[in-house]
C-alpha cells in the first residue's frame, strides 16, 4: 500500500479532509477534499508544501516532537481552520505529518481507529529515509569524475537532476535532515554536497546556504543521474564565482553565470595574464568602463547607471582610451578589455577568499 492508499483510506475512515507531508512540509499525498477548507490548506495543495511562515506557525504547537496527535484550534484572524495534526513517527523519530481538518468530530476513539494506517505511512517513510541516507552516504562517490568510482554506486535515481555545492562553516551543524525528499546530501570540510531535482536545485541550494551562511553553487541539470558528475564540476565552479563576486552571491547558479562561466575555470596564473590588458585601469576608470561595457557601449543607459553626465561618461571614456592605447570603438578592443577587468574582479576576490580562509 503507498502513501496516496493509505491518506485515502484514513480520508475514508474519518470522513475528514486529510494530506500527509514529510518532515520538511512538502506535501507527499492528499485525498479529495471534503466540506471548507482555509487558505492554507489551499496553498499546500497548490504548491506542493508549506510556505516557511506557515511552517513556522504550526510547529509553534510543538509538532515536530510530539509523541501523538496535537489538536490546534481555529484562529479566525489568520483565516486557519481547526485541525488535528498526527506526527508519523518511527522508533522514536517523527518522518512527517498527517493533517486533518477537524470540525469537532475527531474524537481520540475515532484517530485509534485510524492508528495502524498512520504507522504503515510512517514505516513507509523511514524506510525510504534509510534508502536516501545510504545513497546520501555514497554521493562522494556518484560525484567522483572516476568512472570506476561512480559505477560502483548503486543508482535509483531519476532526473532530472542537479548538484549544489555549498561552503561549509566550521562549526556549524546543518539541518540537513530537514530537506524535502528526493534530496540527497552528503555534509563534510569544506564543502557540503547536494544532489536535488533540477526544478528544486535553486531553492534548496539558498535555503541550505542560508543554514550556514556562506555560499553555494548549482550545477546545470542532468536528465541522466549518471552524469550528475558533471553538474557537481559545474557547481563548485558556480561556487567560486559566488565567494568571489559579490553581485553573484550569495547563491549563484551555473546557467547565470554568463562569462563567468570560462573565468571560473582559469588558474590564478591565467587571470594574472588576462587581468594584465586592464591593468591601466583602476578606482573609478575601471568602474565607468565596466560599467559602459557590461551596458554594450550604451552610453546614456551607462551614465544612468553611474549616475552621472553624459559629458562626464565621454570624459572617463576618453581617459581610458589614452591611458590603455585602446580603441573603444573596436570590438576587440572592447572585448580585450572586458575580460581583463572581469578576470581582475575574479582575481582580487580570489586573493581575499584566501586571506579570510587563512585565519
Amino acid at each position: 500500500m503507498d502513501l496516496q492508499e493509505i491518506v485515502d483510506d484514513i480520508a475514508r475512515i474519518l470522513d475528514a479532509s486529510a494530506t500527509l507531508e514529510d518532515r520538511a512540509f512538502q506535501l507527499l499525498a492528499y485525498a479529495a477534499q471534503s466540506g471548507d477548507i482555509d487558505a492554507v490548506r489551499r496553498e499546500s495543495i497548490l504548491r506542493r508544501r508549506a510556505s516557511d511562515e506557515v511552517r513556522a506557525y504550526f510547529e509553534g504547537y510543538g509538532v515536530a516532537t510530539a509523541a501523538g496527535p496535537v489538536r490546534i484550534p481555529a484562529d479566525r484572524g489568520l483565516g486557519v481552520l481547526a485541525r488535528v495534526c498526527v506526527p508519523l513517527r518511527h522508533r522514536g523519530v517523527t518522518y512527517g505529518y498527517l493533517w486533518l481538518l477537524d470540525a469537532g468530530a475527531l474524537t481520540d476513539q475515532r484517530l485509534d481507529a485510524v492508528a495502524p494506517l498512520v504507522a504503515r505511512a510512517a514505516a513507509a517513510l523511514a524506510q525510504e529515509a534509510r534508502s536516501r541516507q545510504d545513497l546520501g552516504v555514497r554521493l562522494r562517490d556518484l560525484l567522483s569524475a572516476d568512472p570506476e568510482v561512480r559505477a560502483a554506486v548503486p543508482l535509483d535515481l531519476s532526473g532530472p537532476v542537479a548538484a549544489i555545492a555549498v561552503r561549509t562553516a566550521a562549526g556549524v551543524v546543518a539541518p540537513l535532515w530537514t530537506l524535502p525528499r528526493g534530496v540527497l546530501a552528503d555534509a563534510g570540510d569544506p564543502l557540503t554536497a547536494l544532489l536535488a531535482p533540477a526544478g528544486q536545485a535553486a531553492a534548496v541550494a539558498a535555503r541550505v546556504q542560508g543554514m550556514y551562511g556562506t555560499a553555494a553553487g548549482v550545477g546545470g541539470p542532468r536528465e541522466d543521474p549518471g552524469e550528475a558528475w558533471r553538474s557537481w564540476r559545474e557547481a563548485t565552479l558556480a561556487l567560486r564565482a559566488a565567494q568571489r563576486v559579490p553581485r553573484l552571491a550569495p547563491v549563484a547558479v551555473w546557467a547565470d553565470l554568463g562569462v563567468h562561466r570560462l573565468l571560473v575555470r582559469l588558474s590564478p596564473a591565467e587571470l594574472a595574464d588576462l587581468a594584465a590588458e586592464a591593468a591601466a585601469l583602476s578606482g573609478e576608470l575601471a568602474a565607468t568602463v565596466g560599467a559602459y561595457l557590461d551596458q554594450g557601449g550604451r552610453a546614456r543607459e551607462t551614465a544612468a547607471r553611474l549616475g552621472v553626465h553624459r559629458q562626464t561618461l565621454y570624459y572617463r571614456l576618453a581617459k581610458a582610451e589614452r591611458v590603455t592605447g585602446l580603441d573603444l570603438d573596436d570590438g576587440e578592443n572592447r572585448l580585450v578589455l572586458h575580460l581583463g577587468l572581469k578576470a581582475a574582479e575574479l582575481l582580487a576576490g580570489d586573493r581575499q577568499g584566501a586571506r579570510q580562509e587563512a585565519r
